[in-house]
């Protein structure tokens, strides 16, 4: 167990658990706290022995109420008191969107446990998980219309691609707070489950990857869905799947997972996504905030 002040971070036979913690607010979230995870995802990503994260709120009212609206730096609670003409000023940018661009970049297979309310940036900050379960009293509220602002957290890239545009523009539109079966008829949400159940299940998800899969080939996987599915062309894709192929074929996991695949056994994949990722990764240049 790692000390935070307002997360708790927890590996757990090859599982981290992030928790955000600050029951008395509601895991209200605060750039304090967004600084706390990021550093949480270095320390879990540099971490070959974690094959899955799962993000979990204290408590069973709460996954994160959104922004602190009251916090107690004396900041406004969406954006810095710092005034700037230059929108491209560092300082401009959104607190949510630092985080979700940082999971998104993210190597490890990333679970959200919603176990309670999950509104503003508490919604927004599981787009950029990989899958999503909720707990049956979960409530999810994309609700920056109510507040006179817009969806932040780069949902506006990651909620159509997950829900299709038109689920996206009603929840975001009305701002109504929803229930966990209207996220799950709606696609945002993989299962709902029995607040009593729910970290169990989400365990049981992460060992289903962690037990049984190449560390390299899950990272590859991720990088290759959400990266190449907006690009313009399948050839891009085939482009990367074919060069993927190529180099893994050749790889220690590669011959592991044949020969236990023969031999019937469990396999025991010894690649490290630290040092054995192929050789062109990343293919992309990171954009910067311009």
């Amino acid at each position: 167990m790692s000390a935070f002040e307002q997360i708790k971070y927890e590996v757990v036979d090859k599982v981290a658990t992030i928790t955000l913690h600050r029951p008395e607010k509601m895991n209200a979230y605060t750039r304090f706290m967004m600084g706390e995870i990021i550093q949480a995802m270095d320390q879990a990503d540099a971490d070959d022995n974690v094959r899955a994260i799962i993000f979990t709120g204290a408590g069973e009212r709460a996954f994160c109420a959104g922004a602190d609206l009251t916090p107690e730096s004396g900041d406004r609670p969406f954006s810095s008191t710092t005034e700037v003409d230059d929108l491209s000023d560092d300082v401009v940018r959104d607190g949510g969107g630092r985080l979700t661009l940082r999971l998104f970049q993210s190597p490890k297979p990333l679970i959200s446990a919603c176990n309670g309310v999950a509104v503003g940036v508490g919604a927004t900050m599981q787009l950029a998980m990989d899958m999503r379960l909720a707990s049956d009293n979960a409530r999810f509220g994309f609700v920056f219309a109510k507040r006179g602002i817009v969806p932040e957290a780069c949902s506006s890239w990651f909620l159509p691609k997950i829900v299709g545009i038109s689920q996206a523009l009603e929840w975001c539109m009305t701002g109504r707070i929803f229930d966990a079966q209207e996220a799950l008829d709606g696609g945002l949400v993989r299962s709902v489950h029995p607040q009593g159940e729910l970290i169990a299940e989400a365990q049981k998800l992460a060992h289903e990857i962690a037990d049984n899969t190449s560390a390299v080939s899950v990272a590859m996987t991720r990088a290759m869905l959400w990266r190449l599915s907006p690009t313009e062309h399948p050839m891009m894709a085939h482009r990367i799947d074919s060069r993927s192929i190529y180099r893994m074929s050749r790889s220690a996991d590669a011959k592991e997972g044949v020969q236990s695949f023969l031999e019937k056994r469990p396999p025991e994949f010894p690649d490290t996504v630290s040092k054995d990722m192929p050789d062109f990764y990343p293919w992309w240049d990171e954009p910067g905030f311009e």
